[in-house]
């Protein structure tokens, strides 16, 4: 009795004098504000019964359940209500009945439209309750105001031949103790760290997932620590809509979203972008044994691909369940999510996560002609989004080169990473690769109309080990996991360089150094879209942990105190990224290559000029790149891959000018590279000697 009247009371509170609940609208789905209270619409065919059901705090304790009639709150297979009188912040699920799997009737459920959940502020002890006779991570629906002042913020649509892309953990970016702000771990951190990222040069940030998932699914306890691991990377979404509120340093209900929005805000006015990378593939439900928290209790049949003869999930994504995106209602709402982010949070563009399920059918079949790649390519409200595929699944379906539909889409270039990789360790018959990776990757692009810009290179990202460890193991090191080391990728194409992990050898730490700038100069040298991984431009390392997903602690946080020990690296990155953008001819927008005044765009050349050595023993490259137009410069790229010092003869720059060094990667730090306007004169010279694994950069100048 006492519980019920404290229901009642709570029910009084949280409703006006004209509350009254209503047949409402079917469309649009999720809740929807209107002048007098709030529109509910949820789709599911295979219930029998609906319930809405409120609660007045995030406790999972109900103010009240309101039963739907299907005569009247009922439109095809969408239930729907208007409740009168109901204001913002409230928290509320569905309770499904009727379902014929695993006996799971009654269950709460999050609207998988929800823009906010509730259960999760704090990171790593979530909510939970029992449910079906266990005890379970539950998640409420919360009802938000969609109002924000956003002043004069637009969409900065920075040309895709100027993007340079970070990718970046929210947490990870400034949890680490010395990273100096005052609301690690969060959007906030991010908001105070935006001074460096302009000192760096960036131009978007690519956030790993932000959307609502569970971190303490993982089941696992380190070996070595005796801790529990937890999903640190996030690729397990509960919500589409939803944003993580851990990462929020506001633990009120408007508080992730506003927080969001003002970190959008003002990365924006810094003149930075945020794409954020989407996971549609696949959610945080499991497989036919796993969880329910929204798209599996409403319609299985609709959201997953399943075997409906054993009921057995499908499972293209590695992670238990495969989305079944072609599906209608399944295309709409990744549409309509994706929509929210570019209207309601100015979100400037997406990665999508292991893209290739996108071209996928209902029974897992390879469509030629994928509806839900055609909805995202032509929609109008994404157009001059950035959306960036990640052009293979975890079934085989690798599509790098063929993602190509309607021009829209950027890649990541896996066989960039690759390539490149190969080229630095020393492998044989690399350079004709090597010289395809920096002019674009014609071979993979060009075919189907699309441009230099549509490859976004890349050797190091949060998948694989960073930019560091490529040069300092040969292996994977990561029993830390608590699988054994069987997990991660066992081809690295990396190269310790004598000794596997740290060494006080000075010889081998001078070559490693060498190595990293040999793999940045690569990477801001070719025509593409360059992206790196945040920490990585001063030596960020994981101790050899290739497949960090577990891993919320020092082997994947920023460790700050990096940047001071390995400043001359970043002064490196940072000068590389400024001459990049100074010059047009490393951002060409085609492939085809023009001739001006008789001279080619862009010249192949060996040690010899004129005479490239495409052998497969051969590691030397010369690539002459001449300007569009008399008031930029010629640039000159030397690459020696051998073992041992190369001489190479140099062409003439085109117009009354001479050649000056910029950069080379053999040279002591601090004179490694320099600003263009303290470059060295080289006064004539038409032959220069360059140590074994290097790369020298000369300039064209009066």
């Amino acid at each position: 009795m006492l519980k019920k009247k404290q229901a009642r009371q709570q029910l009084i509170n949280m409703i006006s004098a004209d509350f009254e609940i209503t047949r409402g609208h079917p469309l649009p789905f999720g809740p929807s504000l209107t002048r007098d209270g709030i529109n509910f619409s949820i789709m599911s065919g295979s219930a029998t019964e609906m319930h809405l059901v409120l609660f007045d705090k995030c406790n999972f304790e109900p103010v009240v359940e309101f039963p739907l009639d299907p005569r009247t709150n009922k439109t095809g297979n969408i239930w729907h209500a208007h409740i009168s009188g109901l204001d913002p912040w409230i928290n509320y699920a569905w309770r499904v009945k009727g379902l014929d799997y695993r006996r799971k009737d009654g269950l709460l459920l999050i609207d998988p439209y929800a823009r906010a959940t509730c259960g999760g502020e704090t990171w790593g002890n979530p909510l939970k309750k029992s449910q079906s006779g266990r005890e379970e991570t539950l998640r409420l629906s919360t009802i938000v105001d969609d109002y924000f002042e956003w002043e004069f913020d637009r969409p900065l649509n920075t040309p895709l031949r100027d993007t340079i892309i970070y990718e970046l953990h929210v947490r990870g970016f400034s949890k680490h103790h010395s990273s100096g702000v005052k609301a690690p771990g969060t959007f906030r951190g991010i908001i105070e760290k935006i001074p460096y990222l302009q000192e760096l040069g960036i131009t978007a940030v690519e956030l790993m997932p932000v959307t609502d998932f569970d971190e303490t699914d993982v089941q696992r306890i380190n070996p070595i620590t005796g801790e529990r691991l937890k999903n640190y990377w996030g690729y397990d979404p509960i919500s589409f809509f939803a944003l993580k509120n851990a990462y929020s340093s506001d633990s009120s209900p408007d508080g992730a979203v506003n927080e969001f929005r003002e970190m959008v805000k003002a990365l924006h006015k810094a003149g930075i972008e945020i794409i954020l990378d989407m996971v549609f593939n696949h959610t945080a439900e499991g497989n036919e044994q796993g969880r329910f928290y929204s798209l599996k209790g409403f319609d299985r049949d609709v959201y997953y691909l399943y075997d409906k003869k054993n009921g057995h999930f499908h499972n293209y994504s590695g992670c238990g369940n495969t989305v079944n995106c072609n599906h209608p209602v399944v295309r709409s709402m990744i549409l309509d999510a994706l929509r929210y982010w570019v209207t309601e949070m100015h979100v400037d563009g997406f990665r999508f996560d292991l893209a290739s399920i996108l071209s996928r059918g209902p029974n897992g079949e390879v469509l030629s002609n994928p509806p839900i790649l055609e909805r995202i390519s032509l929609d109008p409200v994404l157009a001059n989004t950035k959306i960036i595929a990640e052009a293979w699944d975890a079934a085989g379906l690798y599509q790098v080169g063929s993602f190509g539909r309607w021009q829209r889409w950027m890649e990541w270039n896996g066989r960039y990473r690759d390539d490149v990789r190969r080229f630095i360790r020393g492998d044989n018959n690399m350079l004709t690769h090597l010289a395809k990776r920096l002019s674009g990757s014609a071979d993979l692009y060009e075919d189907d109309g699309r441009e230099p810009f549509h490859s976004v290179n890349f050797v190091s990202c949060h998948d694989g080990f960073p930019l560091a460890d490529l040069v300092t193991y040969n292996h994977k090191h990561n029993i830390a996991n608590g699988e054994e080391n069987r997990d991660g990728e066992n081809n690295n194409n990396s190269w310790n360089h004598g000794v596997e992990g740290p060494t006080d050898d000075p010889a081998i730490n001078n070559l490693r150094q060498r190595q990293i700038k040999n793999y940045i100069a690569l990477l801001l040298l070719s025509q593409g879209v360059p992206m790196f991984l945040a920490g990585d431009e001063f030596g960020r390392t994981q101790g050899g942990n290739n497949n960090a997903y577990c891993q919320d602690n020092e082997i994947s946080w920023v460790d700050w105190s990096l940047l001071s020990e390995n400043k001359d690296l970043f002064r490196f990155f940072r000068e590389l990224i400024r001459f990049r953008k100074a010059n047009s001819n490393l951002r060409r927008t085609h492939f085809r290559v023009e001739t001006h005044n008789g001279i080619p765009e862009m010249t192949w050349h060996g040690t010899r000029l004129n005479h490239p050595d495409w052998s497969p023993p051969s590691r030397c490259l010369g690539l002459h790149l001449t300007p569009e137009n008399e008031n930029e410069h010629d640039i000159y790229i030397m690459i020696n891959g051998a073992p041992g010092a190369q001489l190479f003869e140099l062409p003439h720059p085109t117009g009354n000018k001479n050649w000056y060094r910029l950069l080379y990667t053999a040279a002591p730090a601090g004179k490694d590279i320099f600003p263009m306007e303290k470059m060295t004169a080289l006064k004539e010279k038409k032959q220069l000697t360059l140590e074994n694994r290097s790369i020298m950069v000369l300039v064209s100048s009066e």
